[in-house]
């Protein structure tokens, strides 16, 4: 990250939350190296965000889109419009998180200058118990799931949380490009750091800048004592997606390998947890689907 003076705009997507807005876009303008610029997506294209956004102090585009594009679709069009602004720097975000410090954003870029790293992520907490991580930080074939599990100063290079307070140079994003719109509900950040790990780019989550976040083990079953998760989205139609999505996801380069331990799992998740073979047929189908690259909506 070669400037001494890096232009950063923060992009970050939101649908119907001013609430919880309003509160991350505050974490934002107090960090104590502010963004030089805000991108915000609104995908509803709401009166009640426009005015949240429009009270933020920094300087702002406001993107609405009467399209609800996805938290991918909406990250795009974000970072393509941070690029169209000048940015060297994007730091993204999402409407229900922020940065647990005001030093978070200088913490990531002198981590950045020092360790030579191309993207920057802090380490994402669960916003109601800190000592929590709120998504897991995988180090080779273990999970980190507790703060404690962790070094407490430095950085873990080849391992990070997408989008919740990445910051990634502009020569990153030539690498990997945005993320996929196709991607809706689940595999969006999955595939992403794929293509990060894919591009050589050095990359590592900084444990001294903290982000904070609900935890993402909504929907997520344990299997075997805890050691095999399993995503399982109450909704049937977020879950029809969200397979489909795993399913072209262990197609690509660098996931390929997970394909039979997902069938095995899930296998027995439905057909001996559940005891749900029309559960195991669907999740068949629509991983198939993913595979072929069949994304278009079902009728």
């Amino acid at each position: 990250m070669a400037p001494l003076e890096p232009r950063v705009v923060a992009v970050v997507v939101t649908y119907r939350r001013p609430e919880l807005l309003s509160v991350g876009l505050a974490a934002l303008a107090g960090q104590d190296r502010r963004p030089d610029h805000l991108v915000v997506v609104d995908n509803a294209d709401d009166p009640a965000t426009r005015e949240v956004v429009e009270r933020c102090d920094l300087p702002t585009t406001y993107l609405p889109s009467s399209t609800n594009l996805g938290g991918a679709g909406g990250f795009a069009y974000g970072v393509l419009t941070a690029r169209a602004l000048g940015a060297d720097l994007v730091w993204l975000a999402d409407d229900d998180g922020r940065p647990a410090t005001p030093s978070t954003l200088a913490t990531l870029l002198a981590a950045a200058d020092a360790e030579g790293l191309e993207v920057a992520a802090p380490l994402v907490l669960d916003v109601d118990a800190p000592e929590r991580l709120a998504f897991g930080l995988r180090r080779g074939t273990r999970r980190a799931s507790l703060r404690s599990d962790l070094p407490t100063t430095g950085v873990v290079r080849g391992v990070a949380n997408p989008v919740n307070g990445m910051l990634l140079s502009t020569r990153a994003l030539d690498a990997i490009g945005v993320p996929d719109p196709r991607l809706v509900v689940r595999g969006d950040e999955v595939e992403m750091h794929r293509r990060l790990v894919r591009s050589g780019l050095p990359f590592a989550t900084v444990l001294d800048a903290t982000w904070l976040h609900p935890s993402g083990t909504r929907d997520v079953v344990p299997l075997l004592g805890g050691s095999v998760p399993v995503y399982v989205p109450a909704d049937p139609e977020r879950a029809r997606v969200a397979y489909r999505n795993l399913g072209w996801l262990t197609s690509q380069p660098g996931m390929r390998w997970r394909r039979w331990p997902d069938e095995a799992r899930y296998a027995w998740y439905h057909l001996v947890v559940q005891r749900d073979p029309d559960g195991w047929r669907v999740w068949r189908e629509r991983s198939a689907a993913g595979r072929r690259e069949q994304f278009a909506p079902s009728r």
